[in-house]
């Protein structure tokens, strides 16, 4: 009997902050792999209904919620009413993430501090609470969105790298904890993407899309759906034996020094 390995259908993906973007990209992909949707916003159910009226345009089951993913009450209150509107949750995906661009000597540390709580502390959060049902159930998914930011430096990131660099080893001990209750944590590291948030540097002659184009091998910034695949392998039964691992999607950026010479 052949068996489907990236098949999603019954399973329930929640994708925090999947309201647009590449957290988007990555929720329709799982989409339409089969699974039901579930995305999350911190305060704007304008947002939320918007992407849920979007998924359902293209055929995906999709439901939203607002609720703070830095809040523990919050977040146990709504996993609570999740699993009981929707289904027990198969698949989680620590998506929510801000960035804040300053300089370390002109950082505050309120500024410092709440980049680490969205990106690093409320993945733990999340987790924490979703794997007790995983583990009840023998077993489940969870996908942390990392970044280049897990493994290179950059001028002005401090606090994204800080939390990016963390979730990654935070990848690595929920693996390490986890494994043997059949759930599998790994994470995702995008490159350079092709946004809306990014539009303006994206054009021919601005210095930093000549340098994306440059530093890439592909020669290109990705696009939002290059994301798809990798979701729904870390997703799906392909990859059971997988765990602890960072899939980067950068176009082999991270693979070397710069771009190969085409002599």
């Amino acid at each position: 009997m052949s068996i489907n390995l990236f098949d999603l259908t019954g399973k329930v993906a929640l994708v925090t902050g999947a309201v647009h973007g590449l957290g988007m990209a990555m929720a329709k992909g799982l989409g339409h792999a089969g699974a039901k949707i579930v995305v999350n916003d911190l305060n704007s159910l304008e947002k939320v209904n918007s992407a849920v009226e979007e998924y359902r345009s293209e055929g995906i089951e999709a439901h939203g919620y607002i609720f703070d993913v830095t809040d523990e009450a919050a977040v146990i209150e709504n996993l609570k009413k999740i699993e009981a509107e929707v289904g027990p949750i198969d698949i989680l995906v620590n998506n929510a993430g801000i960035i804040k661009r300053i300089p370390m000597v002109d950082m505050e540390v309120a500024d410092f501090e709440a980049v680490i709580k969205v990106d690093l502390v409320s993945p733990f959060i999340m987790s924490k609470y979703v794997v007790k049902g995983m583990i009840e159930r023998g077993g489940g998914k969870i996908i942390n969105i990392c970044s280049m930011m897990s493994e290179l430096g950059r001028d002005s990131v401090s606090a994204y790298a800080a939390a990016k660099g963390g979730l990654k080893m935070l990848t690595k001990n929920m693996a390490t904890e986890w494994a043997k209750f059949n759930v599998q944590t790994n994470g995702i590291g995008p490159g350079y993407f092709a946004t809306s948030q990014t539009a303006p540097i994206r054009v021919d002659g601005h210095p930093f899309n000549d340098f994306i184009i440059s530093r890439t091998p592909a020669a290109r910034w990705g696009e939002p759906e290059d994301l798809a695949g990798a979701a729904i392998f870390l997703a799906s039964k392909a990859s059971d034996f997988v765990n602890g691992h960072v899939l980067y999607v950068d176009g082999g950026i991270l693979a070397t020094i710069g771009k190969p010479s085409n002599e």
